[in-house]
């Protein structure tokens, strides 16, 4: 039990930082016979402790957005049960067997970072409410600016359709090296180094709190705790 504990995602900022760093979510709904649709999709994560005032008059709750075509069978299934699944996830490096064992396959291991929501899902109505979920959007995925800021009364506000998912449970794991000893974690940091090379192993590394020096030698800049 103590490992599991050590695989969870124990800050809730690490968890919203984290759903924010990546580019696509997976939203499942349940279709009209019964099975689950699994749509990726663009989003943006809201924390509703951390938002202006004019934006807390209509998020009183942390919230999930995203946008959509305004028909399709997704909408209809948020219509029939808005009770959905929400999962994003980031794959850090692959650990071949052999890194912990000669010939033992099943010793082969993954580095990862995920988050499972489960919550409920609704169309948004208000054009304030859709154009800060826009606009929020917008900072995210165009960090460049080089646009105007929406408004409420633009027309593609309007016809645009925003979808809002409140969270109800939410659960985040992560394995990056936090479950070893610092003489382990680079014994493996090591291996990967010379598996995938300088430039892929230097991001890999530096989920893992490891730093690449000048002269390729390894060392911990800080503990992989989220």
């Amino acid at each position: 039990m103590q490992l599991l504990r050590k695989l969870e995602i124990q800050s809730k900022t690490k968890v919203i930082e984290f759903l924010n760093s990546q580019s696509v979510g997976r939203m499942a709904t349940i279709d009209a016979k019964g099975y689950p649709q699994i749509i990726p999709m663009n989003f943006v994560y809201i924390n509703a402790d951390e938002t202006n005032v004019d934006l807390q008059c209509m998020v009183r709750s942390d919230a999930i957005y995203m946008h959509s075509h305004p028909v399709g069978e997704k909408l209809n299934n948020i219509k029939n049960n808005p009770q959905i699944g929400f999962e994003v996830d980031q794959h850090i490096c692959f650990l071949p067997s052999y890194y912990f064992h000669p010939s033992d396959a099943s010793q082969a291991d993954t580095l990862y970072i995920s988050v499972v929501i489960k919550g409920n899902a609704s169309i948004v109505e208000d054009n304030r409410e859709k154009t800060k979920a826009l606009n929020a959007l917008m900072k995210k995925y165009q960090k460049e600016e080089g646009y105007e800021t929406l408004n409420p009364h633009m027309q593609s506000v309007k016809e645009v359709t925003v979808i809002k998912i409140v969270p109800k449970e939410m659960h985040g794991k992560y394995k990056i090296g936090q479950h070893w000893t610092p003489v382990y974690r680079l014994k493996i940091a090591r291996k990967i180094l010379q598996r995938e090379g300088n430039e892929k192993a230097k991001s890999i590394l530096e989920t893992m709190g490891i730093e690449i020096s000048s002269d390729s030698s390894l060392k911990i800049k800080e503990e992989p705790v989220m």
